[in-house]
């Protein structure tokens, strides 16, 4: 026994995490399948802001979304902008893992030179179709490519901006929608890790609901459902309280149609499967149903075998065909709670913050960010 412990491999990743994203997460996943222990350090505020420029998540948000992340063992707080075998030895870690793009410093150096000179550095692919940038550009042009409605609804589209004057033919990555490509793979490396199982269900609920585990028997089964759009703090926080209510805890996820009848503008900023492997990629959630019905009806309640169903503290509005109440049958049936979490971040303040580093950035041309690096690209 003591044999294989000295074998583990333990891996370390480090960065900015700003923003963090499912193409974050998805490149933790990587590293953690090269060992058994992942290591991941995450900058200060202060180490950021000298080679890239203000982040958008303070240091603190930062260090709790990472930590979150399902296949995140252990977050080292402050970790250095370069990586050195010092690092690595500290936390005795084998090797450090990063993706095939290149980082560097305000002087302009590989902030991994030093590990990849001494053979302990492997790099794993980055996500195709998803950036912090690529993000921010969806924010302040308000564009719309990213979803659509009826026929269209799931298809990943090549326009640009039409706000950028550009010929129809010429595309941004920072504006046009995500050239991420969903596929029932993916999905399943975002799920618990175990082979997917289904239920006796129809062929369009097969596809409408990913299990990622079953359920224990009397596991207390707990339900709740949104928009959870460009995933951050405030999500987590809730669905840290929402898992706490019981045993397994089930995340419906609204289209992007239905997101946007209630949000309007160009909500969401990601598009429903994007925001399928965000919410899939955190700790607490066991399973996620893909686009679940605005109005939690009996039966969903009765075929997931729901025993509280749980909301924040966003406005409820109703239905908006029918007027009806979204909570109103697990209301009737004496299971709804109304959770608190205390955190009042929301997807409109992350992209106040966004228009505030904007502003910051025009006053102080001379400061360079990544945020800054977005509105040059975008011509804004």
């Amino acid at each position: 026994m003591e044999a294989e412990k000295k074998k583990q491999i333990r891996v370390w990743c480090d960065g900015c995490y700003d923003m963090v994203h499912f193409g974050h997460a998805n490149s933790l996943r990587q590293a953690k399948a090269l060992g058994a222990y992942l290591i991941v350090g995450v900058h200060t505020d202060e180490e950021i802001t000298k080679h890239k420029g203000p982040p958008v998540y303070t240091e603190e948000e930062r260090y709790k979304m990472v930590r979150a992340i399902k296949w995140v063992d252990e977050v080292v707080e402050g970790a250095p902008y370069v990586t050195t075998l010092e690092t690595l030895d500290k936390y005795n870690c084998d090797f450090c893992v990063h993706g095939d793009d290149t980082t560097m410093t305000a002087d302009g150096v590989d902030t991994y030179h030093l590990v990849k000179e001494a053979g302990r550095y492997k790099e794993v692919k980055r996500t195709a179709g998803v950036s912090t940038t690529d993000l921010v550009g969806r924010m302040l042009l308000m564009t719309r490519q990213h979803f659509y409605r009826g026929q269209r609804e799931y298809e990943v589209g090549k326009e640009g901006s039409s706000t950028m004057g550009q010929d129809s033919a010429a595309r941004s990555p920072w504006t046009g929608c995500s050239q991420f490509l969903p596929t029932t793979q993916k999905i399943i490396q975002f799920s618990e890790g175990k082979e997917p199982k289904v239920h006796a269900l129809t062929a369009t609920e097969m596809l409408s609901s990913i299990v990622a585990y079953h359920p224990q028997p009397g596991d207390r089964i707990v339900y709740v459902a949104g928009a959870f759009d460009l995933f951050h703090v405030g999500h987590l926080d809730f669905l840290e309280k929402a898992r706490a209510e019981g045993d397994f805890l089930i995340v419906g996820l609204h289209t992007d149609p239905v997101v946007n009848s209630y949000k309007g503008k160009n909500y969401p900023i990601m598009n429903l499967h994007e925001r399928v492997l965000s919410v899939l990629a955190c700790k607490y959630v066991s399973e996620v149903v893909i686009g679940a019905p605005y109005v939690v009806s009996a039966d969903l309640m009765d075929h997931f075998k729901i025993d509280i169903v749980c909301h924040g503290n966003t406005p409820i509005q109703p239905d908006s065909e029918t007027g009806e109440d979204a909570y109103g049958i697990p209301k009737k049936r004496g299971c709804f709670k109304f959770l608190d979490s205390s955190n009042q971040m929301t997807t409109e303040k992350i992209v106040e913050r966004i228009i505030q580093h904007r502003q910051a950035n025009r006053a102080h041309p001379s400061h360079v960010s990544l945020i800054h690096f977005s509105f040059r690209q975008v011509g804004i």
